[in-house]
């Protein structure tokens, strides 16, 4: 018994399922009906996966504030728990304590209504991911344009938030997020194509089975599509060299000025919340997935690959400068779009040879 307990503890989602058939077995005995019991599992796994989440941009807000202390010198948080390891928990204790202020003259309904929109897209985004074999709670045949689909509605969000606070600074960041995000989706979505052209599905977990041994990872064969898909994630994120929603030294917040408290907080909690999802997606499109070396399991090998490209877009954030919005739209219009096109040229032309 003790032996099959331990092997189901290397197996996530053998040990869901023998969780999950015990208690149906004991629903159906007690004679309740199937499909609420479906609804509640359903249930389960969405709060499971909100506390994962959680917990991991906590992590990831203390990690970006001592990687950033430490390009700038500086120690960072030190003092809350070991390394200030617990300084994301005291700052969310904060916010939640803090009172939600609303503009006098805002749009109260649009003013509330935009934190939630802009959190549940990029939460529900995480149902096609698969952070493993088997670890996906919805693998359809159109998962990638699903996630890329769901993520875009964030804007929809920003843009209420700049429109019903009745503010000029929210509205200039709100508008200048719909430009941006509408820009760089174009080449987001082209530097993948490359990929699904090779693999022929947009099946995520057939993208990342068509990757199985390390040159296999299609970032050896779509190099410039990873180049221009970090590119064009950084900017989807809103971060910096591409804060120009925000861009705190001319709108002095932008889209998020008038929020505070918890409402605030679901701004914040998106910003990370989708930068992991841009970090998987590179993980399970460019670098091979769940695939690793052998020595580790493949959910952690997923994990490590996330944080070294979560990594990366905090090198990003502390090296570059903002750009000017001209010259944001001059990279996304006439070099990175005019480069994935030449990449699925590229692609098409290696295809029709082999």
């Amino acid at each position: 018994m003790i032996t099959v307990c331990v092997s189901y503890m290397f197996n996530l989602v053998s040990l869901f399922d023998l969780i999950s058939n015990l208690l149906l077995n004991v629903w159906m005995n007690i004679g309740l009906p199937v499909i609420l019991f479906e609804l509640i599992k359903k249930f389960v796994v969405a709060g499971v996966m909100f506390g994962l989440l959680s917990v991991t941009v906590m992590f990831l807000i203390w990690l970006e504030r001592r990687i950033c202390a430490r390009f700038q010198s500086r120690v960072g948080p030190n003092r809350v728990g070991f390394q200030g390891f617990l300084q994301p928990v005291a700052d969310a204790i904060k916010l939640l304590a803090k009172e939600n202020i609303v503009p006098q003259d805002a749009d109260r309904l649009v003013h509330f209504l935009a934190p939630p929109i802009v959190f549940t897209a990029a939460f529900t985004a995480y149902l096609c991911m698969p952070f493993g074999p088997g670890l996906i709670a919805l693998d359809i045949n159109l998962g990638i344009l699903y996630i890329f689909s769901i993520t875009t509605l964030g804007v929809m969000g920003i843009l209420l938030a700049g429109w019903g606070s009745n503010n000029k600074y929210s509205l200039l960041g709100g508008m200048r997020s719909v430009a941006q995000i509408v820009s760089y989706e174009i080449p987001l979505i082209l530097s993948v194509l490359g990929v699904v052209m090779l693999t022929n599905t947009l099946k995520i977990t057939e993208i990342v089975d068509a990757q199985k041994s390390f040159f296999d990872w299609f970032i050896f064969r779509q190099p410039l599509a990873f180049i221009i898909y970090l590119i064009a994630g950084t900017a989807e994120l809103n971060r910096t060299p591409f804060d120009i929603p925000e861009a705190e030294s001319e709108l002095t917040g932008g889209y998020h000025t008038e929020y505070s408290g918890i409402r605030f907080s679901m701004f914040f909690l998106a910003e990370f919340t989708n930068m992991f999802m841009v970090s998987a997606i590179a993980t399970s499109i460019f670098l091979g997935g769940w695939h690793g070396f052998g020595f580790l399991p493949p959910y952690v090998w997923f994990f490590v690959k996330c944080f070294a490209v979560v990594f990366l877009l905090i090198w990003f954030r502390w090296t570059f400068p903002r750009m000017r919005f001209d010259q944001l739209m001059d990279l996304g219009w006439k070099a990175l779009t005019p480069l994935a096109f030449v990449n699925i040229f590229l692609t098409g032309i290696m295809i029709f040879i082999k």
